[in-house]
């Protein structure tokens, strides 16, 4: 496993981290072997969000992490996302993110998170409220840096402008072969402000696995074919792209990866991006992800990777846009 420097932090991360989403209904003794399986591989970044399962996720994890030194690992976790059935329950007011932070600690079974990120934007309240809570939270001891997931260039350079320079240390965005959005202005703000990247996704929500097949249906027990599936896997799961996504098998097989080790050493080409978020439904799976850390992709491999997806790869909003565009400044 290789690492990388967290932004402007003195933190480093490992290239593979992995990703805690739902815990509802799920084995906890599996999330126990995923993880246990990740630290036996060297990955030692974990991401989760309060939302996840409306605490279930940060619950599994605060009984699982204790068995190991507090120091030995880097926990990430979010706000935003409503945790219970009352809709005010949610958001970035000062209010939310202090009782959050607190309901967070408690279910993590920590007294600090490494790093502390906004979920999405809240065009509701504030920026200025936002960005003060969050660094109250800092300025408490309660996470050691900052970081956001999805907000729009206007809406991080606006929070810089309030909190100064070092506000943030991370972005959080969906970034994958199919998904390259990000490359068009996200990458070059973060360099400009000292903020590296944890994508989410790399794997497009699994197709880039290998394991939808054109003309086929979803195998049992996959996102596509169960419950979770969300409408916007929908261009992901088209023909055209699922034939894309055929013609990266030889492409994988002639430099002896999978097709996700091949995915995810794609994405980790980009000196730009500290980490890529995996999940994992077994342990095999943690082991297998964590190998593409140590892959270099040679100049030919992306170029045959271009060729084979052709113009397949989203580079504009074709999937939905997870952000909300504007921000609300006090006294504008």
């Amino acid at each position: 496993m290789r690492y990388r420097q967290l932004g402007g932090s003195g933190v480093e991360v490992s290239e593979i981290s992995l990703g805690l989403v739902y815990a509802v209904g799920v084995d906890t003794d599996l999330i126990r072997r995923c993880t246990e399986a990740a630290f036996d591989v060297g990955v030692t970044f974990f991401n989760t969000a309060n939302a996840y399962g409306r605490g279930a996720a940060e619950a599994a994890w605060g009984e699982i992490l204790t068995r190991h030194p507090r120091d030995s690992y880097v926990l990430a976790t979010k706000v935003w996302g409503q945790m219970s059935d009352d809709e005010a329950d949610r958001g970035l007011s000062a209010a939310q993110i202090a009782k959050q932070i607190d309901a967070s600690l408690r279910r993590l079974r920590v007294d600090h998170v490494d790093l502390y990120q906004a979920h999405r934007f809240d065009v509701t309240v504030p920026l200025e409220e936002t960005v003060a809570a969050l660094q109250e939270v800092v300025r408490q001891g309660k996470a050691r840096y900052l970081g956001f997931s999805e907000w729009t260039t206007e809406q991080v350079e606006a929070a810089v402008e309030i909190g100064g320079p070092d506000l943030f240390v991370s972005s959080q965005p969906q970034y994958s072969m199919l998904w390259r959005a990000p490359e068009a202005e996200l990458f070059a703000l973060g360099a400009r402000h000292g903020i590296s990247h944890v994508v989410w996704s790399p794997l497009a929500e699994g197709v880039l696995t290998g394991k939808y097949r054109p003309g086929q249906a979803p195998p049992p027990g996959s996102r596509a074919a169960g419950e979770l599936r969300s409408g916007s896997m929908d261009p992901l799961l088209s023909e055209r792209t699922l034939a894309a996504v055929e013609r990266l098998r030889p492409v994988a097989a002639a430099v002896g990866l999978t097709m996700s080790q091949l995915a995810l050493a794609w994405v980790l080409r980009r000196t730009e991006v500290a980490s890529a978020i995996t999940g994992a439904s077994r342990p095999e799976q943690v082991h297998a992800n964590a190998a593409a850390s140590s892959v270099a992709l040679g100049a030919d491999v992306l170029a045959a990777i271009d060729d084979a997806l052709g113009d397949v790869p989203v580079t504009g909003p074709v999937l939905a846009p997870l952000a909300e565009a504007g921000v609300r400044r006090r006294g504008r």
